[in-house]
């Protein structure tokens, strides 16, 4: 009984083990994409979580309030995020209001897309 049971099992596995060598793989490598890879600034990745104090520290080691990263300035971040008091820090350290980016959008733009209505509030009173 053990040698009808021990041959059933090596005939089903060695049957599944060459159906699966029949299947045929194919790959198709053409690509209509491209594949962007994005990489934030620590400054701007401190402003999207709202780190007051990382951002404090990093504009007094020198950081460019102006100094784009992924095509958006500091100041874009801090409106889209509606991050109101690092847009003040950035604003007195000379951060530009009107810089756009690569599809023609401000800090402004930013922040109505968001729906951020206290960095809109901020920005329509220092324009």
């Amino acid at each position: 009984m053990k040698k009808l049971i021990l041959a059933t099992l090596a005939i089903v596995c060695i049957s599944s083990m060459s159906f699966a060598t029949e299947v045929e793989m194919t790959t198709n490598n053409s690509h209509d994409y491209d594949l962007a890879i994005y990489k934030t600034s620590p400054f701007c990745m401190a402003i999207v979580k709202g780190d007051i104090e990382t951002v404090k520290k990093l504009i007094d080691l020198g950081s460019d309030v102006n100094q784009k990263s992924d095509g958006m300035t500091p100041l874009m971040y801090a409106a889209r995020y509606n991050r109101t008091e690092i847009m003040k820090m950035l604003i007195e350290k000379g951060a530009n209001i009107k810089t756009k980016d690569s599809k023609g959008y401000t800090a402004m733009k930013f922040a109505k897309l968001s729906n951020a209505k206290d960095a809109v509030a901020l920005l329509e009173e220092l324009s």
